[in-house]
């Protein structure tokens, strides 16, 4: 037996590699007026086209995740790891649905992000787990995985982040970045912004620079890219970090419809960890 690894949909992973690395996901809910659906249901290009008329979001309730904790327990405990508590409800939501459950030992931890950065924290902890590591350890390396994480971001405009009102100070950054393509890191829990670029081409690599600057010497590369509606640019981001060192780990993926309805299409970003 193993301990078991439970994340939100906020972490993007694409279904192949949550079900290779045995990983429970809940979805978080998207609502259009009366009528909510679970992250997922729709495609990116259904979520668009309805968020001019108005959307709110939310994440898993306790129910949801008495569900699957409950169904994802071989024994040996589960770690629930969810997106940032600076941008949701879903970390204290839970730490509610892990003192409901009975009969299993649940540690609940935020990981202080989201998305691809989310998602390699995830990644970590279920390689742990795959090892037979007991609970404690397997915590101890999302921790250690979130502590290393880093994810830098790319959007047209900021005018969806804006009008979400999740990112304080958003709005006066677009009145600064009109006509320039924002880039922004997400680390600690929070977003903060970098110097914008003249283009989608160069704020790739910005990105880029951004992440080279980060190499460790001897040290494996796990590496995401995530992309909303703009799948070429992030393979062509991907085969740039290629030519420069070879990932341990590396994928492609969508962020999730939950996080995109924020954020607006066109969005694309890089997630890394370094492990030494």
């Amino acid at each position: 037996m193993t301990v078991a690894v439970v994340t939100d949909s906020a972490a993007s992973l694409p279904e192949a590699v949550a079900t290779e690395a045995k990983v429970t996901v809940v979805p978080m809910w998207l609502s259009f007026g009366s009528t909510s659906v679970r992250d997922g249901e729709l495609s990116l290009e259904e979520v668009n086209t309805r968020l001019s008329n108005g959307f709110s979001t939310s994440g898993p309730s306790p129910g949801e995740f008495v569900e699957a904790v409950t169904a994802a327990d071989r024994g040996d405990g589960v770690l629930v790891l969810t997106l940032s508590s600076a941008m949701s409800s879903t970390f204290a939501t839970a730490r509610l649905a892990a003192g409901m459950v009975e009969g299993a030992r649940v540690t609940v931890l935020d990981t202080g992000t989201a998305a691809g950065a989310q998602g390699l924290v995830v990644l970590a902890a279920a390689a742990k787990a795959a090892t037979g590591a007991p609970l404690e350890e397997v915590e101890a390396a999302a921790r250690k995985a979130s502590a290393e994480v880093r994810l830098v971001a790319t959007l047209p405009n900021l005018e969806h982040l804006a009008n979400s009102g999740r990112v304080p100070g958003a709005a006066a950054w677009a009145g600064r970045w009109l006509n320039l393509n924002p880039v922004f890191e997400f680390r600690g829990g929070r977003v903060r912004p970098l110097r914008p670029a003249r283009g989608s081409r160069s704020a790739r690599q910005r990105i880029l620079a951004t992440w080279a600057a980060t190499m460790v010497d001897g040290a494996s590369l796990h590496v995401a890219v995530m992309h909303a509606l703009d799948e070429q640019d992030a393979e062509t981001l991907l085969a740039e970090v290629r030519r420069r060192f070879e990932p341990a780990t590396a994928f492609v993926g969508s962020f999730s419809p939950v996080m995109v309805a924020h954020t607006g299409p066109g969005l694309v970003g890089l997630a890394w960890r370094w492990e030494f």
